[in-house]
């Protein structure tokens, strides 16, 4: 199966997608990664991709779904796979159909904003152990300080509330686009994201059924 996962920051999308690999035992395609790996074997898209990061430039469209194309050409790919991080645009929907890359359904999973800004803010992590914790969910045992080493928790940077609002309206006013793109050729099944994270996988599963 040839998946799309959509969903705004903070939806769930990665954990969803490492447990629908598995149990597909099909490959996520992580944009960030596969550049990153185009350019350590300095592929000559990886190096055309380099030329434009190291100008602080963004990488255009066709550099990207070309780096995507080759990913998807290797045999892990051939039972199916999951797109993370890819198609952002409606631009790069149509550059994946017209390089003939065929997605056979497009999940997209909905948490309403509030939700999601709660979610995020209140993550906090430890800068020198790595533990990770949330004001609600995964309170520690004494406010602000790490369980594991006693070090203060701090919050990401793309975790500060305004950077999480403009993160949204990014999601709402380019990526979210998509979903009408996918509903007109059939291909969108809309999950609500729920509390849990099974309750969610059976949803999606479900969806991937219909």
């Amino acid at each position: 199966m040839k998946l799309i996962l959509l969903g705004a920051p903070g939806a769930g999308k990665g954990t969803q997608a490492e447990i629908i690999a598995e149990r597909l035992s099909i490959p996520i395609i992580s944009t960030g990664n596969i550049l990153k790996e185009a350019i350590r074997k300095e592929t000559e898209l990886g190096m055309q991709a380099k030329s434009y990061m190291d100008c602080g430039n963004l990488v255009p469209d066709d550099v990207i779904i070309g780096i995507v194309k080759e990913r998807l050409g290797r045999e892990d790919c051939a039972d199916g796979f999951i797109l993370d991080g890819v198609p952002r645009t409606i631009a790069q929907a149509d550059a994946l159909e017209e390089m003939g890359v065929k997605i056979d359904k497009v999940v997209s999973l909905e948490v309403p904003d509030d939700m999601i800004i709660q979610r995020l803010t209140g993550r906090r992590t430890c800068p020198k152990c790595g533990a990770s914790y949330h004001i609600l969910h995964k309170a520690p045992a004494s406010e602000g300080i790490c369980d594991k080493c006693g070090e203060p928790l701090t919050v990401r940077s793309d975790d500060e509330e305004s950077t999480v609002v403009t993160r949204l309206k990014v999601y709402h006013e380019t990526t979210e686009q998509l979903k009408d793109y996918y509903r007109a050729k059939g291909k969108l099944r809309v999950v609500d994201g729920q509390d849990d994270i099974a309750d969610t996988t059976r949803a999606v599963l479900a969806a991937l059924e219909e």
